[in-house]
């Protein structure tokens, strides 16, 4: 079932739809709307656009973001080496992440951006 609500999600918003596609569970179709206007689906430029905005998201979808950055397991090495002294399970750890943007690797930032547009990451991490 929750494929199907994915895939169903992914579908929406390449379908431009993005009010659906918010409706339909993800919380950053309104950023993708304000924040890549014109950006045509396809061949992921929504990620990539998303990507260069990942400070300028909205809470709700900073929040997926983030958890992905924190759960995910293409950013395990950047939470180990970015947020080592942070003590998991108090919050800390999505704040360390938030404050080290800049020091993120691309395939967490990759990771994240994929989130935010969506899409359904394989090994895990998706929320």
């Amino acid at each position: 079932m929750a494929g199907l609500r994915s895939g169903l999600v992914v579908a929406l918003l390449l379908s431009g739809s993005v009010a659906v596609a918010q409706q339909a569970g993800n919380p950053c179709g309104g950023d993708i709307k304000k924040l890549c206007p014109g950006i045509q689906p396809g061949e992921g430029r929504i990620t990539a656009c998303i990507k260069s905005h990942l400070t300028d998201l909205s809470e709700t979808c900073e929040a997926r973001v983030l958890g992905v950055g924190v759960t995910g397991k293409v950013c395990k090495s950047d939470v180990a080496k970015l947020c080592a002294s942070v003590v998991p399970g108090t919050g800390g750890i999505r704040a360390c992440i938030k404050s080290q943007m800049a020091e993120v690797s691309d395939p967490c930032r990759d990771a994240m951006s994929q989130a935010a547009a969506g899409k359904k990451l394989l090994g895990g991490g998706d929320l």
